[in-house]
């Protein structure tokens, strides 16, 4: 069985569309980069600590309770980004906060780097996938007014591409699906060689 170490509705619909059968189970670990950590160190951290975390707590749940004791076959962690200047651009804490990151990124080609993590009972296997984006400038009413529909609170970088934000970005060069939150192709290569 395939378990999904995240809440994001995103990373689910990709999965979805993917073919894959999966359960979700979130993992609640703390999320903040550690002192002068590297964005791509940062992200493939992250994604292997929610994948083993998560494999550990069902591991011990389903010894107890669960089918013949079976845990998990592989658990599935990721963590997605935007770098910008070497710095880590994550989900905006207010509006003021989403306003800055989109001022920022105005105008400009940023990185979007995903983390993932396969967890068996085997091995630990960590990746990272990395897109350039670059959007087009944005006025401060525009800014403004994609603030006020919510959209860019829980988005790494302040914005969805999937979203309002696509008429923004002329250009992408990489794995579409990644920006989203997820690095399709790279998540099926990994499950194979771990099934």
């Amino acid at each position: 069985m395939l378990v999904l170490a995240s809440a994001s509705p995103r990373r689910r619909k990709l999965l979805t569309q993917a073919g894959y059968t999966f359960v979700v189970h979130p993992a609640h670990i703390p999320e903040d980069p550690l002192a002068n950590e590297d964005p791509i160190d940062y992200v493939t951290r992250l994604a292997r600590e929610k994948a083993e975390a998560v494999f550990a707590e069902l591991s011990r749940t389903w010894k107890k309770e669960g089918p013949d004791g079976q845990s998990p076959q592989q658990v599935l962690g990721a963590d997605t980004t935007v770098i910008l200047d070497g710095h880590i651009l994550g989900k905006p804490e207010d509006t003021a906060d989403a306003a800055r990151m989109l001022r920022l990124l105005s105008g400009r080609t940023h990185r979007v780097v995903t983390g993932i993590a396969i967890v068996t009972a085997t091995s630990t296997e960590a990746a990272a996938e990395s897109t350039e984006v670059t959007f087009i400038p944005l006025t401060d009413n525009e800014i403004a007014a994609y603030i006020a529909t919510g959209e860019p609170m829980d988005k790494a970088g302040a914005y969805a591409i999937q979203g309002l934000a696509a008429r923004w970005i002329p250009r992408i060069e990489g794995c579409y699906f990644n920006v989203v939150g997820l690095p399709i192709a790279r998540v099926s290569s990994l499950l194979k060689s771990h099934s």
